[in-house]
């Protein structure tokens, strides 16, 4: 069952070949038996997904309309609230925190009848590439357990491509749904900005957070999408689209579509990046489409203003947490000044405290101008470039990172590791639909991926154009040895 697809387990429920019951039973072995050897859950929802199963068996039984996403198991990152469950966002800050609501995206899933398995291992509260900054425990990459998964949705991203379930969840704020999904050889979808409900979600950068899926066909991607993508009035936002039905519109051919590159920044990978990337485009090529270069000049900006504006806007989100109401408490503060101070000395990671201060920097009295206000303004221009460039073009591709996954531990300074996202991070900053689209493996058999951007609401554009590329492909097929099940992972 661990190779079958999201559409294809909920066809062989609501067609009565498999019991829901047996479909959780099944992936909460499957999430148990991959967590031993990668610890990409934090937390496994044992009683949750067997009641939920039981309810789905008796609702078929009663033949009553199933959800969209009936008996489909799903795990979810641990930064989207589960009402009832523990949400740490992997910091020591939350360990104990119960979440007292369901995020938006829950109750969508919920009713769409899907299976909620577990909530995943990431970098705290987001931030980070490698998910070596969680508080509790590393994860690693399923093709090879010494490099990194990529981050910060590390955990979402095992998860699926050790096949422990068919979908999860992530948030990718300035890549980190497409860069793990590189890193593990999976489809990871950023969805237009606004496109999918933040209700819910701890908030890291307000106005780069987007939710988005990791799945191993662009199918299951459109498949989930078309659940999520709705409006919440809770999130002020979100915008009021209704849901749109993108799989009817995956197989039409992109033949006479158009391409467009931004040359400059692919000619300073290496060799092997470059082949990738450019066998890639002569998929497209084959396809019918046309391919003209792009003038994006403004992203080699991205880096910088990613690390101006998304660390104001944590220096402000994470400010709620102060030992009082959210969050665990310095046991041994005796003032009120004490509680502040100590608890987020002690609680905080070094990387959250680092991108803390790089936040209150720059919105501190005498920077903002010179830092906050003109980043904005650079953004805008970042913005305005992207509208030019998808005149010419209806999709733009770029590498999704500059190289395959690194070895843990491998890189130490933090600019060098900001450098990763530098691919990802323009998508956030123009709030565009993205896709990581696995395109091979290097030297090392090491997945690499292919990134596709669309213009703002193209969403089911970008669906199709991975969907046409999956289909003349084998890549996203491939199975990391450890966890095929010649090597004994199969429930028996």
């Amino acid at each position: 069952m661990y190779k079958l697809t999201a559409r294809q387990i909920h066809q062989s429920f609501i067609q009565g070949e498999v019991s829901a019951v047996e479909i959780a039973d099944y992936f909460l072995f499957r999430a148990k038996a991959v967590d031993s050897k990668l610890n990409a859950y934090l937390t496994i929802l044992d009683e949750r997904a067997r009641e939920k199963a039981r309810l789905l068996d008796e609702k078929r039984k009663a033949g009553k309309t199933l959800g969209p996403l009936a008996g489909v198991p799903i795990a979810i990152k641990d930064n989207i609230h589960i009402a009832g469950e523990r949400t740490t966002a992997a910091s020591k800050f939350l360990e104990k925190y119960v979440a007292p609501y369901d995020a938006t995206v829950i109750r969508l899933l919920e009713e769409a009848d899907a299976i909620l398995i577990g909530k995943t291992n990431l970098d705290e509260f987001a931030m980070g590439s490698s998910n070596e900054n969680s508080a509790y425990k590393q994860v690693y990459n399923p093709w090879d357990i010494k490099r990194t998964p990529g981050g910060s949705s590390g955990g979402s991203a095992a998860a699926v491509a050790s096949y422990g379930v068919p979908i999860s969840l992530g948030s990718d704020t300035g890549g980190s749904i497409r860069q793990p999904a590189h890193c593990c050889g999976l489809f990871g979808y950023k969805p237009t900005y606004g496109r999918v409900p933040r209700y819910g979600l701890i908030a890291f950068g307000s106005s780069f957070d987007q939710i988005g899926p990791f799945c191993r066909t662009a199918e299951d991607v459109a498949m989930v999408m078309e659940v999520l993508g709705r409006h919440c009035e809770r999130d002020s936002t979100s915008q009021v689209l209704d849901s749109e039905p993108y799989r009817d519109d995956l197989d039409l051919s992109i033949q006479g579509k158009t391409i467009g590159i931004p040359r400059p920044f692919i000619e300073e990978l290496d060799e092997g990046a470059q082949k990738i990337f450019f066998d890639g485009i002569d998929v497209y090529r084959s396809l019918g489409c046309k391919i003209v270069d792009v003038d994006l000049d403004l992203m080699k900006h991205s880096i910088a203003l990613y690390y101006i504006l998304a660390t104001a806007e944590a220096s402000t989100n994470l400010s709620r947490y102060d030992g009082i109401q959210y969050s665990t408490r310095d046991p041994e503060a005796k003032s009120i000044d004490e509680v502040y101070q100590q608890s987020r000395a002690r609680y905080f990671g070094d990387e959250v405290k680092r991108r803390i201060i790089l936040g209150t920097y720059v919105l501190s009295a005498g920077y903002q101008d010179h830092y906050y206000k003109k980043a904005q303004k650079v953004r805008t221009l970042l913005i305005e470039q992207f509208k030019k460039g998808f005149e010419m073009c209806d999709a733009i591709a770029m590498p999704t990172s500059p190289g395959s996954a690194f070895e843990l531990g491998s890189i130490q300074d933090p600019v060098t590791m900001y450098q990763q996202d530098i691919f990802t991070i323009a998508a956030n900053l123009a709030g565009l639909p993205a896709i990581n689209i696995p395109a091979g493996f290097d030297g090392d058999g090491m997945p690499m991926g292919l990134q596709l951007l669309g213009p703002q609401n193209a969403d089911g554009l970008v669906m199709r154009f991975a969907h046409q590329f999956d289909k003349e492909t084998t890549h996203a097929k491939q199975i990391a040895p450890m966890f095929d099940d010649e090597f004994g992972w199969e429930k028996k």
